[in-house]
C-alpha cells in the first residue's frame, strides 16, 4: 500500500475516502493519540482530509487541524504541537487528477518501513480498536503553524541587510500554485526583495506541472534572466522539494545543488547521506573538505534514516528533497531555499558557484521487461555481478563501483523497466560503462 512517500495515486482510483478512513483508523489503532492533520491545495484534499479524521476520531485520536499547509510545516508541527504522530494529505509533485497520504514522526522523518507495515497490515486486515461513543477522540482547529516554521526559517540562517533590506537579494519564487508561499514570506521576512510566480494556490496546477524541474521551469528561466534577481527558486505542490535558476536564467543541475548544500554543509570527518544514484561530482565536492558520502536506498524517507546518525550533518536526493538534521528530518524545500540564498549573499553570484562543481558525464537508459518477470530479471543480474565484480552492493538494486566510475542497475518502483545509470570521469568510460551495465540485463532478460 505504501511506496517510500506514503500513499500516492489517482483520486477515485487507488486513492479513496475509504483508504482514508482506513488509515485514520489504522493510525490511531496503533497507538497514535495524538495527530497534527493538514493538506496540500488540492480540492480533493477536502474529502480525504474529512474521511481522514473520521476514522482517526472514530478510534479515539484527537486531531489537531492545522489547514492548509506545506508538508515540512506540518512536519515541524507535531512536536510543537506536542503530538504522536503527523499525517498530511498530498500527492506531493503529482498531477492535479492525484492525491496522497503520508505520516510523519515527532522527529520530522516519515513513517519508515516498520511504522509504515503495521499500518498496512491493520488495513488490509480491518483490524481496528473502534471506541464507544463517549470514547471518540476530539478535533480542534490550530492557527500558527506557518508561523511557526517562518520563524524557524528566520533563525536558521543570516542575511546581511536583514533590518533595511540593503544588501540581502533578490529572489523569484515560482510557488507553482502550491503550498510553497512560506518561502516568499521567509525571505522578505529576511531583507530580500521578492517577486512571486503562480503564487495563487490552485490545485489544478494552471500555473506549470507540479514537479519543477529544467522542462516545467521555462517561465521562472525567463523571469530571472530579463530582471536583476540573484536566482529563482521553485517549489512542488507540497513544497517538499526545491530547485533553482542562477542569475543568468540557467536551471541549476539536481547533483550540483546536492554538491553544493553537501560542501557547505560538512566539514573534516562529516558524512553526507545521499542515494545510490548520486553522482560523484558530490563526491569530489565533499572530499574538498575532508567529509564523505554515506550513500542509502533511493527515497527520502531512507535519506533522512541515516541522517539520524550522529556523524551525518546532512541528506540529499538529487529529486529536490534536502535535509539538515539539526533543523528537522523532513524534506524541507522553504529551508533549502533560505539557505542557498544565505549561500549567494555570503559567496557570490550562484553561477560561479555552479561552475566551481567538476561534473562527470552520466548515462541513463530503460529496458523493458514483463512485468512478471522484473523480480527474476533483477535476480540474475544480481547473481552475474556478484559472481563477476569484486565491488558490488546490493543496497537498492546492484551498484558496481569500478575505480573509476560506477553503474546501477535498479527496478523501477512504478514501470515494467529496469533502469540502466552509469557515470565516469571521462565520457569514453562512461559509454562503456552504460554498455557493459545494459549487456548484462539484455543478457538477464533473454
Amino acid at each position: 500500500m505504501f511506496g517510500t512517500s506514503g500513499v500516492r495515486g489517482t483520486v477515485g482510483e487507488e486513492v479513496t475516502a475509504a483508504l482514508a478512513l482506513s488509515v485514520g483508523r489504522a493510525v490511531a489503532s496503533s497507538g497514535y493519540e495524538r495527530v497534527v492533520v493538514g493538506r496540500d491545495i488540492r480540492e480533493s484534499g477536502i474529502m480525504l482530509q474529512d474521511a481522514l479524521t473520521a476514522g482517526l476520531r472514530e478510534c479515539g485520536a484527537d486531531v489537531v487541524d492545522i489547514g492548509v499547509v506545506s508538508t515540512p510545516t506540518l512536519a515541524r508541527s507535531i512536536a510543537w504541537l506536542e503530538a504522536d504522530a503527523g499525517v498530511v494529505i498530498t500527492a506531493s509533485h503529482n498531477p492535479a487528477p492525484d492525491n496522497g497520504i503520508k505520516l510523519w514522526l515527532p522527529s520530522g522523518k516519515a513513517f519508515g518501513p516498520d511504522e509504515r507495515e503495521e499500518i498496512s497490515q491493520r488495513v488490509r486486515t480491518d483490524d481496528y480498536d473502534q471506541q464507544p461513543w463517549d470514547e471518540l477522540g476530539s478535533i480542534e482547529k490550530r492557527d500558527g503553524a506557518i508561523d511557526h516554521h517562518v520563524a524557524a526559517l528566520r533563525s536558521a540562517v543570516s542575511l546581511g541587510g536583514e533590518d533595511d533590506g540593503q544588501g540581502s537579494p533578490h529572489v523569484v519564487v515560482d510557488v507553482g500554485n502550491g503550498t510553497g508561499g512560506i518561502t516568499a514570506r521567509a525571505l522578505s521576512e529576511l531583507g530580500c526583495d521578492v517577486q512571486t510566480l503562480n503564487g495563487q494556490q490552485d490545485g489544478s496546477f494552471p500555473g506549470r506541472p507540479s514537479e519543477p524541474n529544467r522542462k516545467t521551469l521555462g517561465a521562472l528561466m525567463a523571469m530571472v534572466e530579463q530582471t536583476d534577481a540573484a536566482l529563482g527558486i521553485a517549489h512542488d505542490g507540497d513544497a517538499d522539494r526545491m530547485m533553482a535558476v542562477d542569475e543568468t536564467g540557467a536551471f541549476v543541475p539536481k547533483d550540483v545543488l546536492l554538491a553544493l548544500f553537501a560542501r557547505e554543509s560538512a566539514s573534516d570527518g562529516d558524512r553526507i547521506a545521499a542515494p545510490v544514484d548520486t553522482s560523484l561530482a558530490v563526491d569530489d565536492a565533499v572530499a574538498g573538505v575532508g567529509a564523505s558520502v554515506t550513500r542509502t536506498e533511493v527515497g527520502d524517507v531512507y535519506v533522512a534514516e541515516r541522517a539520524t546518525e550522529d556523524d551525518v550533518v546532512f541528506g540529499g536526493e538529487p529529486s529536490g528533497a534536502w535535509i539538515w538534521p539539526e533543523e528537522t528530518l523532513c524534506p524541507d524545500g522553504p529551508l533549502a531555499a533560505c539557505k542557498l540564498v544565505e549561500l549567494v549573499a555570503d559567496r557570490g553570484s550562484l553561477s560561479a558557484l555552479v561552475d566551481e562543481i567538476e561534473t562527470y558525464p552520466i548515462e541513463r537508459d530503460s529496458i523493458e521487461v514483463a512485468k512478471t518477470e522484473k523480480s527474476a530479471v533483477m535476480d540474475r543480474v544480481q547473481t552475474h555481478v556478484l559472481e563477476t565484480y569484486d565491488d558490488a552492493d546490493t543496497l537498492d538494486g546492484v551498484r558496481v563501483d569500478t575505480g573509476d566510475g560506477w553503474f546501477l542497475i535498479r527496478p523501477s518502483g512504478t514501470e515494467p523497466v529496469v533502469r540502466v545509470t552509469a557515470e565516469a570521469r571521462d565520457e569514453t568510460r562512461a559509454d562503456a560503462l552504460a554498455a557493459e551495465a545494459t549487456e548484462i540485463v539484455t543478457a538477464a532478460v533473454e
